[in-house]
């Protein structure tokens, strides 16, 4: 899930939608109690299947109906601030743990651990409950991820004689960087990388190395840019301009605008999120053959881990009811559903294992679900300045140091002091 932007705009027209009744924290009359669920899913065939689950609980449940309310996920951050701040949101909110973390801080979500089913517990790693998880309370049930993967051109890699990964044997980043120089040739770049907003790929990649950016000692939190945080944006500038396997032209376009140029040949390699493989499937020119390589491998494969989130308003009148339709939900049936619209890993290893059945392993799927393993807790999930300092200062760094314009060095003063300026209420 993207994160949001923040949009005077938008707050209007929420304050708006809300004045004429979106939102709600739950109503009971006659005994029927009707619960609105606001989500976030805009994939036509995520969207299809929210859709069938609610119905078919509100066929069983004719005392709990669920009222599903379409948002769109450019806004979601700002039409639940205004709701709850005017006593007005959903029962039940579909967000990410990102933005739902600023929300749990301000109380406006409640506490649902001691409410989680025991299989549902135990049903997804640790370290994908820890991103969800604030002063050992879990505020929102973690549900799909991304990861930032490689796909790469079989027939290229063939021609160039490089033999694919496999998810036993990952490329390490120093492997991807001498694969990448191999198929760099004859007019063909061996990567494109849409980096017109590299922070969270960064961020994330830099677990890899375990790069945390972000570290709190006696409750101060600074940003520190040393070896390991250096190792993954230091990477991509060498390949852009020591090796000049990156393909230049891509450092500035969004990550769905590298597609044309990959189908086309220009790059026997791209990189992004697994999500991408739904546009795989559908726009790839008939015989393209395509492939989604493991994680890269650092130290480790760690990635970010920022879920699709389902957490119940303070507000609500109802939390009992909302959490039972929740474990409906987030059954592993239905979350292998969701996976499947969204092209995403599924939090829980039984939604996994159902996938991969549904999916018989194809069209990069195995990687997908096995990434999940890979997913940890990182600290900018919990930080309510940091989708200021990703905006505001450290997006334009990466860029203009992806772009040349400025070295290492720099980019770290930029980071570290932009921080401190942000966190001081700068």
């Amino acid at each position: 899930m993207k994160r949001r932007l923040v949009a005077a705009a938008t707050i209007v027209v929420a304050a708006a939608a809300m004045s004429a009744g979106c939102g709600s924290s739950g109503s009971k009359s006659s005994g029927k109690v009707t619960l609105k669920f606001s989500s976030t899913a805009w994939q036509a065939p995520t969207v299809a299947a929210n859709k069938k689950i609610v119905a078919d609980w509100n066929a069983a449940h004719p005392n709990i109906q669920i009222q599903y309310i379409p948002v769109a996920a450019d806004s979601v951050h700002d039409k639940l601030v205004t709701q709850f701040a005017s006593n007005s949101a959903p029962d039940i909110v579909h967000d990410e743990a990102a933005d739902i973390a600023g929300f749990a801080k301000q109380g406006y979500v409640i506490d649902l651990s001691s409410q989680i089913p025991a299989d549902l517990k135990s049903g997804i790693p640790q370290g994908i409950w820890d991103s969800v998880t604030m002063d050992g309370k879990i505020y929102g049930l973690p549900s799909l991820l991304q990861s930032y993967v490689v796909f790469a051109n079989k027939s290229l890699l063939d021609k160039a004689g490089v033999t694919a990964p496999t998810t036993s044997s990952p490329w390490t980043w120093q492997q991807f960087q001498a694969a990448a120089k191999k198929t760099t040739s004859g007019g063909t770049y061996g990567v494109g990388w849409g980096l017109k907003s590299p922070v969270s790929a960064v961020i994330s990649t830099a677990l890899n190395f375990g790069g945390k950016f972000f570290y709190t000692t006696g409750g101060k939190t600074t940003v520190q840019f040393g070896t390991a945080e250096q190792a993954v944006p230091q990477a991509i500038h060498n390949m852009i301009f020591t090796d000049k396997s990156l393909a230049p032209q891509t450092v500035g376009m969004a990550g769905t605008d590298v597609l044309p140029g990959f189908f086309a040949g220009k790059y026997a390699m791209i990189v992004g999120g697994n999500y991408l493989a739904q546009q795989m499937v559908q726009q790839a020119p008939k015989g393209f053959q395509w492939v989604m390589l493991p994680l890269l491998k650092g130290d480790s494969q760690q990635q970010m881990a920022d879920p699709q989130t389902y957490s119940v308003a303070a507000q609500s009148k109802h939390p009992k009811e909302a959490m039972e339709f929740l474990d409906y939900f987030l059954s592993a049936e239905h979350l292998a559903q969701l996976a499947q619209g969204d092209w995403l890993a599924p939090a829980s290893n039984q939604a996994a294992q159902a996938v991969l059945a549904g999916t018989k392993n194809q069209n990069g799927w195995d990687v997908v679900v096995d990434s999940a393993k890979s997913l940890v807790a990182s600290p900018t999930v919990q930080l309510s300045d940091y989708p200021k300092w990703k905006d505001e200062i450290a997006k334009p760094a990466l860029q203009e140091y992806l772009a040349g314009k400025i070295d290492l060095a720099a980019l770290g003063k930029r980071l570290t002091d932009g921080w401190q300026k942000i966190s001081a209420g700068g």
